[in-house]
């Protein structure tokens, strides 16, 4: 069977890989039909990504269809049934996975970053690791894993009906923050400095958008909460000056929650730590929220094929992320048709 590798920083190929074995007793085997592209693939095609070595398939943000199943498995699992899975390993035994939050487990390993992933024609996945989602088309099935880690975020920062929430950065996964922010009934606010990203904001749910890169951030935050200050800050670029944007922004005995990855150091006027008695949270990967994006997926709540910027193929998988990594702000989400 063929299957994309990252053999290096900026090679990739189309390689013959073995079929996988028949399932283990509580496995399945899946038969790929989409997976999408994300930040982390990126960061291993240009090699900035410190948890991968080469080379490496990569993919986990998947839609499949069960072909076989293992003896153990749930009858609600049938070949031919589509679903979409959690990506994530935990041991069990470190102190996240005894705290009850597998999601930061000290020793997982991600599909397509610490282990193979699933940009290949068929893939084993434990059956505990699944989600089906009636109604849902294929190319719904595969965005829930990366809307799932902006849930995630807004679980981690308490969000409420009574909040306003700042969400710098729309991505993907900031995309995500803002419609679970709205899905919890608060009012919800879009930072980016692209117009295009923020449109698509307002059909995630965002009641007010702020180019960044236009008008004065802070002034504009400060005319849209009664000089207050949003309750929630949740950071989604991973830079620098929004990681300090955060802080500065945020209301006094806020939340501020970081799902942005910083690639250099951060230097912080830490008084605003103290005098607003802030919560300051990291957010990684998504816990139980798949649920919760599948059920907005159903409503109907967010904007699927406006964040899908292109669907290749296979073959030109490897051009397509060669293309995304030339010019990153030309694309959203790209998607790999294992169909096409």
């Amino acid at each position: 069977m063929r299957a994309l590798v990252i053999e290096a920083p900026g090679k990739t190929h189309v390689a013959e890989i073995p079929r996988p074995a028949a399932p283990g007793p509580d496995e399945v085997l899946l038969r790929t039909r989409r997976v999408g592209m994300c930040g982390t693939d990126l960061s291993t095609f240009r090699g900035r990504n410190p948890l991968v070595s080469y080379p490496r398939i990569p993919g986990h943000e998947v839609a499949a269809t069960i072909e076989e199943t293992g003896k153990n498995v749930p009858a609600r699992f049938r070949p031919g049934m589509n679903v979409t899975l959690s990506p994530y390993t935990n041991c069990g035994k470190c102190a996240s996975c005894k705290r009850g939050r597998p999601n930061a487990c000290q020793f997982n390993q991600t599909l397509g970053v610490q282990r193979e992933g699933a940009m290949t024609e068929y893939f084993l996945a434990p059956w505990s690791k699944l989600y089906v989602a009636e109604g849902l088309s294929i190319r719904e099935l595969s965005v829930v894993e990366p809307l799932s880690v902006g849930f995630h975020a807004a679980a981690r920062g308490r969000v409420v009906r009574e909040d306003t929430v700042a969400v710098i950065g729309c991505g993907v996964v900031g995309l995500g923050a803002i419609s679970a922010s709205s899905f919890r009934g608060a009012r919800t606010i879009a930072i980016d400095v692209d117009d295009r990203k923020l449109a698509v904001a307002s059909e995630a749910g965002a009641a007010h958008v702020i180019n960044s890169a236009k008008d004065d951030l802070h002034n504009s935050l400060a005319e849209l909460t009664d000089g207050l200050g949003p309750d929630v800050v949740i950071e989604a670029v991973g830079t620098a000056a929004t990681f300090r944007a955060a802080i500065e922004e945020v209301a006094y005995t806020g939340r501020v929650v970081y799902v942005g990855y910083a690639k250099e150091p951060v230097e912080y006027e830490t008084r605003f730590f103290l005098l607003k008695e802030l919560d300051i949270l990291g957010s990684r990967n998504a816990l139980d929220e798949f649920g919760a994006v599948i059920a907005a997926l159903q409503q109907e709540r967010f904007p699927v094929d406006r964040i899908i910027s292109r669907v290749t193929s296979l073959d030109y998988a490897g051009a397509a992320i060669e293309q995304w990594s030339n010019d990153p702000g030309a694309f959203v989400k790209i998607q790999v048709s294992l169909e096409e």
